[in-house]
């Protein structure tokens, strides 16, 4: 399922530029203005239909995956052991493999960027959810959900509002995010579910990751935890709202259907589409994954900021995001089942226009990829995690986050040089307010 070396793209280079993340509104961070690309018609069209298409192929791979998940989970509430409960966990590891490298897609496309906090906002007090352990339980300061553990109470009062929590419901959970005003409460998710799973990491930036035994699912006086029933309904309800939000995103990216978003994607002029593709990965690239993913986390030293903390998962999401930006440069991706789809690419075009130009660029993609396969060995051949690696004091690991950093830095600036090869100009970049 991780075949990171395999995974290099050999030959075509990539393409484009974009930037950052940290806009309140994509439309309003991308320039719409008109440039006079040195690409034909037809072979802009190619590229940006097999980006749809890659899009597309990636939705239905984490669809299938999120369903894979919820079958795990099942067997994990109705016979409750360590060994499901393992594989339950196994599941959602796997799970994140498509759906991390989704997230090319959601900068530059509204659609995808409106929809995806109900899925994966991140970071999240996980009081709000289940018991926490206080002593080792920082929240937002004034989040009134941030103790609220809605597995244990059946009522809830915010702002002086008593909120009925009796039957969980997937409207009542989607409901139930940013409650009282907060982003920290995030109640649904790919994070939710993680920490359902995992339970809190109470081990800092020493070795460990959460431990929640399966007994918390267990039914009767083999109930630890309390209210295992109610739990189990939680886990279960979150994932057919993670299940019913990936459907709606492979109908958005499904060819012959007159009104979804691949639809108005491929009616927009090609430049535009080129647009929101670098885009998509400048802003994932830069101004996301090396800033608010990676750079806040070791400038404070802080597991809170780690993205699947519960997990100990980090490592992978950072590489399969990275990935994700190589599959639209490349217009390759590998699918679960191992089938790898191919086709016209921003990469080919880049090296139509300068072939020593495109080898300057898929090289700095090289030394992205390489230096964040560098985290997950360091988490699979050493047991030295990211949120070890962050840890204050701890200069070997720190350099190996920075050099992941310095190689994103890099890896967007031949992103903006791949763009100019092109015709596309005035991208205006945003580095989501972060000095590198």
């Amino acid at each position: 399922m991780m075949p990171y070396s395999s995974l290099r793209a050999a030959g075509s280079m990539l393409l484009v530029t974009a930037l950052l993340s940290g806009c309140d509104s994509t439309e309003e961070a991308l320039d719409t203005s008109a440039a006079e690309t040195v690409v034909s018609p037809t072979e802009g069209r190619d590229v940006v239909a097999h980006y749809a298409n890659i899009a597309l192929a990636t939705y239905e791979d984490a669809l299938t995956t999120a369903k894979a998940l919820k079958e795990a989970s099942l067997q994990l509430v109705d016979n409750p052991s360590e060994e499901t409960l393992e594989l339950a966990r196994a599941a959602w590891i796997a799970a994140r493999v498509p759906y991390q490298q989704s997230e090319v897609f959601r900068f530059g496309n509204p659609v995808v960027d409106d929809w995806e906090g109900q899925l994966n906002a991140w970071p999240l007090d996980e009081g709000l959810i289940d018991y926490v352990q206080t002593t080792h339980y920082d929240y937002e300061m004034g989040n009134d959900g941030a103790l609220a553990n809605i597995v244990s109470n059946t009522e809830l009062t915010v702002n002086g509002e008593k909120l009925d929590l009796n039957t969980l419901t997937p409207q009542l959970l989607a409901d139930l995010n940013e409650l009282g005003g907060s982003e920290a409460n995030v109640a649904t998710g790919y994070h939710a579910v993680e920490f359902l799973l995992w339970g809190q990491d109470l081990n800092g930036t020493a070795a460990g990751a959460g431990n929640r035994p399966a007994s918390d699912f267990a039914k009767g006086d083999a109930c630890t935890g309390g209210h295992c029933e109610r739990r189990s309904q939680y886990l279960i309800t979150s994932l057919d709202l993670l299940i019913t939000d990936l459907e709606y995103m492979t109908q958005q990216w499904q060819p012959g259907v007159e009104d979804n978003y691949r639809s108005e994607l491929l009616s927009e002029p090609v430049e535009q589409g080129f647009r929101k593709m670098l885009f998509g990965m400048g802003s994932l690239s830069l101004g996301e994954l090396a800033g608010e993913r990676m750079k806040v986390a070791l400038e404070a030293n802080s597991t809170e900021d780690e993205h699947d903390c519960f997990s100990d998962n980090t490592h992978n999401s950072h590489f399969y995001n990275n990935l994700g930006i190589r599959n639209v440069y490349t217009g390759q991706y590998q699918r679960v089942n191992g089938n790898v789809i191919t086709g016209p690419s921003l990469a080919d075009l880049v090296a139509t226009a300068s072939k020593d130009e495109a080898i300057m660029i898929i090289t700095r993609f090289d030394q992205s990829h390489d230096a964040l396969q560098k985290l997950v060995d360091s988490a699979e051949k050493e047991g030295v995690f990211f949120d070890q690696l962050i840890a204050s004091g701890d200069d070997k690991g720190n350099q190996l986050v920075k050099s992941a950093i310095s190689s994103l830095v890099a890896q967007t600036s031949a992103i903006e040089e791949a763009a100019s090869l092109i015709g596309i100009q005035q991208l205006n970049p945003d580095t989501a307010d972060h000095q590198f």
